[in-house]
C-alpha cells in the first residue's frame, strides 16, 4: 500500500480503540520493550503521547526508563523547518500542549541528537523490512538523520506490520525494531 492509504487506514483503526484498550496494548508494548537488548545506554528519547490521536501511551515506557535510571529526552517541534530540539526530562520540566495538540517541554537542558542512543519512534504503520509511516511531515526522519548511525530506533505500534510500504523514499530511516502488543519485530 501507499503511505497516504496507510495513514488513512491506521488513523481509522486507532480511532476505534477506546482508552482502556489503548492502555492495555500500551502496557503490553512496554512489557515487550523490557526484553529487548537495548538497555546498556544512557540517553533514551521517547515521544509524549498525543491522546486525541490514540497514540501508544508512553507513560508505561517512561516508568521503565525512570526505573532503570536512564536519561530521558523529549522533544519540542519547530513547524517552520520540521525539526525538533531534545530536552532532558527532569522533575522540574514543565510540559505544555502546543497548538497542534503535541505535549512538549517549555524549556530545559538541551541534548544534541548525536548523544541519543535509543529512540522510541511513533508511527501509524510499518512493514516487514522496518520502513515506517508517520504523519507525513518528516520530523522523525530529519531527527534520526542527525543521530549517530549506531542509535537504535524502536517503533511502537498497536498493529501488525504491512507486507510492504510501496512508496518509500531514500531519506526514510528504517527502524531496528518495532514492538507491538503481541510481538517484537527485528529488522
Amino acid at each position: 500500500m501507499l503511505k497516504a492509504e496507510l495513514r488513512k487506514k491506521y488513523k481509522a483503526l486507532r480511532q476505534e480503540l477506546n482508552e482502556v484498550v489503548v492502555d492495555e496494548k500500551s502496557l503490553a508494548i512496554a512489557n515487550n520493550a523490557i526484553r529487548l537488548p537495548i538497555w546498556e545506554g544512557t540517553y533514551y528519547h521517547t515521544f509524549l503521547t498525543i491522546a486525541s490521536k490514540q497514540e501508544v501511551n508512553t507513560e508505561f515506557l517512561l516508568n521503565i526508563l525512570a526505573g532503570k535510571d536512564k536519561e530521558i529526552l523529549i522533544s519540542k517541534s519547530n513547524f517552520e523547518d520540521n525539526s525538533m530540539k531534545h530536552f532532558l526530562l527532569t522533575d522540574s520540566t514543565r510540559i505544555r500542549v502546543n497548538k497542534w495538540g503535541i505535549p512538549e517541554p517549555e524549556d530545559g537542558i538541551e541534548v544534541p541528537p548525536e548523544k541519543i542512543q535509543v529512540v522510541f519512534v511513533p508511527l501509524l504503520a510499518f512493514d516487514l523490512t522496518g520502513n515506517r509511516v508517520g504523519y507525513g511531515k518528516g520530523f522523525y526522519d530529519n531527527f534520526l538523520a542527525d543521530c549517530d548511525p549506531s542509535c537504535i530506533k524502536v517503533g511502537l505500534s498497536f498493529f501488525s506490520p504491512e507486507a510492504r510500504i510501496q512508496d518509500t523514499h531514500p531519506n526514510d530511516i528504517r527502524l531496528d525494531y518495532c514492538i507491538t502488543p503481541e510481538k517484537t519485530y527485528q529488522f
